[in-house]
């Protein structure tokens, strides 16, 4: 089996290191693709690269960059399902799912790209005495894209359109669990040499590139501990980094919602992905005067969850990524069912080839459960019933974590009280709400750096101001 190759200044070429492993499918174990594991000697002619071509991609006007961007979508839009196989292939996630993710992914960095047209790359401001100062908004130069294996294609694109929009250029680094996505991503872009750029690896690739002196900023989502490395390398050379890292998002659920309604709704939001999504919904605090209504509303919900290959479109949910992660799950339930916890469904892995783990909602769970604390990433519902809606959000706050959070509730004052939850984003009644306008920065221990709508173009530029006044005369 040929390993996948990267791609450096328009050219797909082998790996310069010599340390490969197999990615392997989560549903039957079968090995899919031999993989670089990385090395400095790729990274460097990458960021070298990527450094070269970014004057060029700079110089041209923003409406061409954005036509170009815009192009790459409609190829991604079109090769959606194509691209939703690999996925399913590389990390389970079910072939139906992935292919509405990555086409509203598409659509998402079109529209994105486009608010390039309208931002002030440069402005003038008049000033007093017949001076002016015109404010200049540079792109920062070459920048690394760091992707999750849980979404590899949607989160690949998300940040990489308003990078290149704004005329940087990009050194992307798949996660090493799931690269072959974002090597058909990038087939699809028809991009001068250089303008992005593909280095496989685990560490092995991320360390050196995070650490490459030329990369202005790091965009990078993934757990936290990987997080305060590249902060903390990328504050050291006073640049910049754009961190989305874990999450352990609660939801609070009112007295006077319809419970049958909302419980279909959250079970959507804790087993999609089999709970593989970084605002999966980790923590759910149901008002007791509907908690019982709820409880077997989320349960029969569950068991609407079928497990199997994502290939078949009877699927709805696919296996975990690998056995570390599944490893994951199951210490948090048995932790859970040691300190009193009850299962209502789920809770043991099923039989055969494959990571799977079923749909499985807990009750009778309090904080002292590493369900409650630790980002779990797996299809766990734990409850807690709380007397009141404001003891649901004093519970739903009480985290290091501060990534997303749901609130469902028909009260206006609760929908206002709802603002007060210290989380990136918060979703009153629809959870993944909001487009491309949407902005926000995770809160905690789940990140740091604002993005989304204009601020991804803050980020990916560093204003200058120029202050000119009149010649003086004799």
């Amino acid at each position: 089996m040929k390993a996948l190759q990267n791609l450096i200044g328009g050219v797909w070429e082998d790996s310069r290191g010599d340390a490969f492993h197999e990615v392997v499918d989560p549903a039957t174990e079968e090995v899919v693709a031999r993989c670089p594991s990385g090395s400095p000697e790729d990274v460097r002619p990458a960021v070298a690269a990527a450094a070269g071509a970014q004057p060029a991609w700079a110089a041209l006007p923003a409406a061409e960059r954005v036509a170009r961007l815009t192009r790459w979508a409609d190829a991604v839009a079109e090769h959606a399902a194509e691209l939703a196989e690999l996925e399913c292939r590389e990390m389970g996630k079910p072939v139906a799912l992935g292919t509405g993710f990555i086409g509203a992914a598409a659509q998402q960095v079109k529209a994105a790209a486009a608010e390039a047209l309208d931002y002030p790359f440069e402005e003038t401001v008049p000033g007093p005495h017949g001076s002016s100062t015109t404010i200049l908004r540079n792109p920062v130069g070459a920048t690394a894209v760091i992707v999750p294996w849980n979404f590899p294609v949607p989160m690949a694109l998300g940040a990489i359109g308003p990078l290149l929009a704004a005329g940087n250029t990009v050194v992307v680094k798949p996660s090493e669990r799931s690269p072959m996505s974002a090597v058909r991503l990038l087939e699809l872009a028809d991009l001068p040499p250089g303008v992005v750029n593909l280095v496989h690896g685990d560490s092995r690739a991320g360390v050196p590139l995070v650490a490459d002196e030329r990369i202005g900023l790091v965009h990078f989502t993934g757990s936290v501990e990987a997080g305060r490395q590249v902060g903390a390398e990328t504050g050291g050379r006073l640049n910049r980094s754009i961190l989305e890292l874990g999450g352990k998002d609660p939801v609070v659920v009112d007295a006077d919602v319809d419970p049958a309604v909302t419980a279909a709704a959250v079970a959507f939001g804790a087993f999609a992905n089999s709970g593989q999504i970084c605002t999966s919904m980790e923590r759910i605090y149901v008002h007791q005067d509907v908690a019982e209504e709820f409880i077997d509303a989320l349960v029969d919900a569950a068991g609407t969850y079928t497990l199997g290959n994502g290939r078949d479109g009877q699927t709805v949910l696919g296996p975990l990524v690998d056995q570390r992660q599944r490893d994951i799950v199951e210490r948090h339930v048995a932790d859970a069912l040691e300190r009193g916890a009850t299962v209502r469904t789920g809770g043991k892995r099923p039989e055969g080839r494959g990571f799977f783990y079923p749909a499985t909602v807990l009750t009778d769970v309090d904080d002292s459960m590493l369900v409650m604390n630790e980002e779990t990433f797996g299809p766990l519902a734990p409850v807690v019933v709380v007397p009141s809606f404001e003891e649901g959000l004093a519970q739903a706050a009480k985290t290091r974590f501060g990534l997303a959070a749901t609130v469902y509730t028909n009260d206006p004052e609760h929908m206002a009280a709802a603002r007060t939850v210290p989380a990136g984003v918060v979703w009153v009644n629809q959870w993944q709400g909001g487009g491309p306008e949407r902005l926000y920065e995770p809160a905690g221990d789940s990140g740091m750096g604002a993005t989304g709508s204009r601020a991804a173009y803050d980020a990916a530029t560093r204003p200058v101001s120029i202050h000119t006044a009149p010649a003086a005369r004799a």
